[in-house]
């Protein structure tokens, strides 16, 4: 259906279709004049109509309303508006319909008084609801155009009623529709989700013939600016490319979002990785002429910064600089902030002086304040310039901006990490010096740097004087000390920082219990290792597979299969799936204990659960089977791992094990044979392996083949240890052959001076 202007000449077309809407031409009631008798006239109608329909004095309301002139549109809707309820207004409308002189026949003079009605229903409980499109119907049925007002307020009913395609039969029975009328349509079929018909109807306020009181205003961006931001995608999901197209439309006929509605746009496009679809939505706004703020500019740049498109970062700020968009300290400082993280910092040093020594006249003269100086200073710190990051400090002060915190916790952790725990403790006095209070993270940096350059009892003292004056580290500087302990061993040292720490009510992390764990195994302290366990659930921490790891193979090692398996359970129960290492431990275990049955079928377990075998297990295999004299049995495992099944190349420590086991058992052709399978596969042997092949030929007196391999050791940089220069000494020795000794022995102290000094022997010979 739709709407056309009613007029006298097309009313009998109005009664003669049921289909055909439109919108009253009474759009604004008009004030009558003597309005003072009009007043009267509404309240002794009022007061006529209080009383049940059936009631009525008609004769009393007929000489009231019809006496003397006919009333106006203004009049039946002020009476109407206020009687009690919106059924009994619609009984005051029949009996206008019924009672109303010929010269109100036509039923457009009725428009009013059904806006009251629908505004009535609107405000009743079940208004907004049935009743309204009820009565919208009802409306039809009577043949009553709309008023541009009522088309109006139902589009709102049902929209905030979810009765989207009520509103869309509405919508599209209207012909003449305004920009409110759209607007609320538009904001209806958003919140219910139709997207496609929404952009339908911007299309419509967009076309070249559409009226000038059907375009788009900037309540219209509103709208649909807002909903792209904030939908929830009640509908089908809307993708960036559909959404910013929309912007454009709008753009094209000058309705732009505003500094905040853009931003958020830009934000929210660059957080769904839609980075590039952002860029190309703002420079489009530029190029038609938006008044862009730098705001949006900044949440671009940020996003770009995160992708580390610095040549998009760079034209951004050309269009700025083109379209006269001034930055402001933000834009420096995401520049430097984005530069310095990837290391860049020689052009954030340039970017700092763009902004800081720049022309009045550019618009590009900024103050830098102590955010891009800490920026900056951090960038240099990290990359090694500590030294340049203090001039900047020097030049930070110069210039009226006070060093911050932050400024001396960068430079403190820039010396720390380099190593120069001094320079950092130097600083650390200064801060006291300029009045600049130190914090926990300057504590920590400084605990952290101590214990990382193996000076973790100056670290102790001096988180026990910084407590005992009342500046105290946080969790992190405990956890330093409990990992700065636990890699030297000392358990007990990091189990007393450990308890010291609860004592303090200082909560650890995951890392710290974890360390823990890994060095009470080591230590083989495995109850302690469990109580360790037992805290980490406690306190909320889910132990991963490393720390399981560790503790299957820990019981493995002390042999206690019970607490072993005990464990696997635990992890199974716990939701964390055994790995490869977790069956290496197990595989390791049995074979160590002759039980190469379980061995084998833990190794098949292992397949069952999709673990490829890596070379520990193998390793493991051959290394226990070995052990126990079967080495037939270890070759076989050897020669398993070639197949194309398995695909695992086997490495020195497997190579060592098997040639020293052949070599033991006095089959030293064999492992000569594996020794030539090494320089065939690219495997490096080591002084290991030398070692067990020298006792071999050493059993069997093969002098020449030691030679062979003595000069093959030389030539590999392969250092012999005290064991090879034992076993050649007194075999070589014995058999008058001290000048080889002497030779291999110089070629050892040379290749010894060489490692020291960084060259070689072909150094020298080039």
């Amino acid at each position: 259906m739709s709407i056309t202007r009613s007029t006298p000449k097309n009313l009998n077309l109005i009664k003669s279709s049921l289909h055909l809407r439109y919108i009253s031409t009474e759009c604004t009631l008009q004030t009558p004049p003597q309005q003072q008798t009009n007043d009267s006239i509404i309240n002794q109608a009022v007061q006529l109509l209080q009383i049940p329909h059936n009631e009525w004095n008609l004769t009393h309301l007929n000489q009231l309303i019809f006496s003397d002139s006919s009333p106006s549109p203004r009049l039946l809707f002020q009476i109407t508006r206020r009687l009690p309820s919106s059924s009994q207004a619609l009984e005051f409308l029949r009996y206008l319909q019924h009672n109303s002189p010929p010269s109100l026949s036509n039923t457009q003079h009725f428009s009013s008084a059904f806006q009251a009605i629908f505004e009535l229903a609107s405000r009743e409980r079940d208004g907004p609801g049935k009743n309204l499109h009820d009565l919208y119907k009802l409306s039809k049925e009577w043949n009553i155009p709309l008023t541009i007002n009522s088309a109006t307020l139902l589009l709102r009913c049902f929209g905030r009623a979810g009765l989207v395609e009520e509103s869309v039969v509405l919508f599209d029975e209207l012909g003449h529709k305004n920009t409110h009328v759209c607007n609320v349509m538009i904001g209806g079929l958003l919140k219910g989700g139709r997207f496609d018909y929404a952009v339908k109807v911007l299309d419509e306020m967009l076309q070249p013939e559409a009226e000038s009181d059907s375009r788009p205003d900037d309540v219209t961006g509103d709208i649909v600016f807002s909903w792209l931001i904030r939908n929830e995608n009640l509908g089908r999901v809307v993708s960036a490319e559909e959404s910013v197209e929309v912007v454009l439309k709008l753009g094209g006929f000058g309705t732009f979002p505003n500094a905040f509605w853009l931003t958020q746009m830009i934000g929210k496009l660059c957080r769904n990785g839609k980075t590039n679809v952002a860029y190309d939505l703002l420079i489009e706004l530029m190029t038609l002429g938006a008044a862009v703020e730098a705001i949006p500019c900044n949440a671009l740049l940020t996003g770009l910064g995160r992708c580390s498109d610095f040549d998009k970062m760079n034209k951004v700020m050309a269009k700025m600089k083109e379209m006269e968009i001034k930055p402001n300290v933000v834009t420096f400082g995401i520049l430097i902030n984005h530069l310095c993280k990837f290391r860049r910092v020689d052009e954030a040093l340039d970017v700092f002086r763009s902004m800081s020594e720049g022309k009045e006249s550019d618009g590009f003269l900024i103050e830098p304040d102590a955010v891009i100086f800490n920026t900056l200073i951090d960038g240099h710190c990290k990359v090694g310039r500590q030294e340049e990051g203090l001039d900047l400090m020097q030049k930070m002060k110069l210039q009226g901006c006070a060093p911050t915190t932050v400024t001396y916790n960068c430079l403190i952790d820039g010396y720390c990490k380099a190593g120069e725990i001094e320079r950092g403790l130097e600083l650390f006095d200064e801060m006291h010096r300029e009045g600049v209070v130190p914090n926990a993270i300057t504590v920590n940096t400084l605990v952290d740097g101590m214990c990382k350059h193996g000076r973790t009892n100056s670290a102790v003292q001096f988180l026990e004087e910084m407590q005992s004056k009342g500046l105290k580290g946080n969790a992190f500087a405990f956890s330093s000390l409990i990992n700065a302990f636990c890699n030297v061993n000392n358990i007990g040292k990091a189990m007393q920082i450990f308890d010291q720490m609860l004592i303090d009510g200082y909560t650890p992390d995951a890392m710290v219990y974890y360390n823990l764990i890994y060095g009470l195994t080591q230590a083989r302290r495995m109850d302690d290792a469990v109580s360790i366990l037992s805290k980490m659930k406690e306190a909320g921490f889910c132990p991963d597979v490393v720390c399981y790891n560790g503790l299957i193979a820990g019981f493995c090692n002390k042999n206690d299969l019970d607490k072993a398996h005990e464990m696997l359970n635990d992890m199974e129960e716990a939701g964390v799936k055994p790995d490869s290492i977790t069956y290496n431990s197990l595989i390791s275990y049995f074979g160590k204990i002759g039980d190469f049955k379980v061995a084998h079928k833990m190794m098949r377990k292992m397949t069952q659960e999709g673990l490829q075998p890596t070379v520990a297990t193998y390793g493991s295999l051959i290394h226990s089977y070995c052990l126990s004299g079967n080495i037939d049995k270890a070759m076989k495992i050897f020669e398993d791992m070639n197949e194309d099944a398995s695909r695992i190349a086997p490495n020195t420590v497997i190579y060592n094990i098997l040639i020293d086991s052949l070599c033991k058992n006095n089959n030293v052709e064999y492992a000569l044979s594996l020794m030539d399978d090494m320089r065939v596969k690219w495997v490096k042997p080591n002084t290991l392996t030398y070692n067990a092949i020298f006792k071999g030929l050493r059993e069997r007196k093969w002098l020449k083949r030691a030679f062979e391999l003595m000069d093959r050791m030389t030539a590999e940089c392969c250092d012999p240890d005290y064991i090879t220069m034992e076993i050649l000494t007194e075999w070589l020795s014995d058999a008058g052959e001290t000048e080889k000794l002497r030779s291999f022995a110089r070629g050892y102290e040379f290749s010894a001076s060489t490692a020291e000094t960084g060259f070689s022997k072909g150094d020298h010979e080039i």
